[in-house]
């Protein structure tokens, strides 16, 4: 698998992904997270694209997944309730990680890819109804920390963090890479 900047010739594939997710979700009982608002929209990809903040995954030549990749401030993880984060230092975030269902490990790779960019410290954030999310941010490390809310609804989401540095002042120096 290789990962790169979304392109415009990568829009209608990106759609059909985004389509199959929301799918895909309903039918493993989370269908608010973007089934009703059909998130994300058409703009939003072409925004990713824009800005470049929109990435791809690759496999034999074909794309399998996608994702938004932007580094903090993140507005989206300004407020937080219900908790707090781990890490005030700098951080980098995913959003919007959908794979097409064709090849296993996808959003691992990404997870892992978006981690080692970032230099240690990354959030994401996912519905309590998102099981293979939530269950995907558990085995790699990742800490839930409070709730925040999307700009795209009113659904409230579980925010994550894993931070090597908050690991470190913890005083666990393996498991966390």
């Amino acid at each position: 698998m290789e990962i790169r900047r979304t392109e415009q010739k990568d829009f209608a594939t990106v759609m059909a992904i985004y389509e199959y997710a929301r799918e895909f979700m309903a039918a493993h009982g989370n269908p608010n997270q973007w089934g009703p608002t059909k998130w994300p929209t058409a703009e939003r990809i072409q925004q990713d694209i824009e800005e470049g903040t929109g990435f791809v995954v690759e496999h034999g030549g074909r794309v399998v997944a996608h994702f938004g990749f932007v580094w903090g401030p993140d507005p989206t993880y300004l407020k937080i309730e219900d908790g707090e984060w781990l890490d005030d230092s700098p951080y980098a975030v995913v959003h919007r990680m959908a794979g097409d269902g064709t090849l296993k490990g996808t959003g691992e790779y990404i997870l892992n890819w978006a981690y080692q960019i970032s230099g240690g410290h990354l959030r994401i954030d996912t519905m309590a109804d998102n099981t293979v999310m939530r269950n995907l941010a558990e085995k790699l490390g990742f800490i839930p920390c409070g709730t925040i809310y999307v700009e795209e609804d009113d659904y409230p989401r579980i925010a994550f963090e894993k931070s090597k540095e908050a690991w470190r002042r913890a005083g666990y120096f393996c498991g966390i890479s």
